[in-house]
């Protein structure tokens, strides 16, 4: 992702410039015969233990529009992270998610704080409590999304398919959702899963 690639490049530069300097103080005070090299000399030793540290148990980014003839506006936007110390329990997620639905300029949108993500290859099911919404009756329900990533081809799915709107849902438990029936439009496909690796 860009922006971890902005943060390691960063993270190089100023490796470099501390290997410089440190290079150029050693040079003063010569070594003794066999000594090991200061740690600021070796820099490729720093990067190696940059990439050993554990990545993120589960994670679900990214934001596409779904696919309606009708011209629908919905638009479906996530920010779910598992850390590597919470790799044991997918209800220490954390995050948001948010999603919108607009036609002929009327509709609503939602804002989400994340309760639950569970990932498996390329499939996620996130859940969280609605924070904010201009739809009536939204605001503090549970609601579930469902996202396949397929790269430019990614579908989607959730929890009030069969109800009509997430008003109309109560008692959903965490990390609930419907098949990912929906298609996202075409170009907007932008969703990651990070898979969830438990030990069995």
């Amino acid at each position: 992702m860009k922006r971890r690639t902005k943060i390691v490049v960063l993270g190089s530069a100023l490796l470099l410039t501390a290997g410089a300097a440190s290079a150029a103080t050693a040079s003063e005070a010569p070594r003794p015969r066999g000594a090991a090299a200061p740690e600021a000399l070796r820099p490729h030793e720093a990067a190696a233990s940059e990439t050993d540290r554990p990545r993120e148990a589960a994670a679900l980014t990214g934001t596409a529009k779904l696919h309606r003839s009708a011209g629908d506006d919905i638009t479906f936007s996530f920010d779910a992270h598992l850390a590597a110390k919470d790799k044991a329990d997918p209800m220490k997620a954390t995050g948001t998610f948010a999603f919108s639905h607009y036609q002929n300029g009327n509709g609503a949108r939602a804002e989400v704080a994340v309760d639950c993500l569970l990932t498996g290859g390329k499939v996620a099911v996130v859940s969280g409590i609605v924070t904010e919404s201009d739809l009536p009756g939204v605001e503090g329900k549970r609601v579930g999304v469902t996202v396949h990533d397929l790269g430019r081809h990614d579908r989607l799915g959730y929890s009030w398919a069969a109800t009509g709107t997430p008003a109309e849902m109560d008692g959903l438990p965490k990390c609930v959702s419907s098949a990912p029936f929906e298609k996202v439009a075409k170009g907007t496909g932008d969703f990651t899963v990070v898979p969830w690796q438990p030990e069995f």
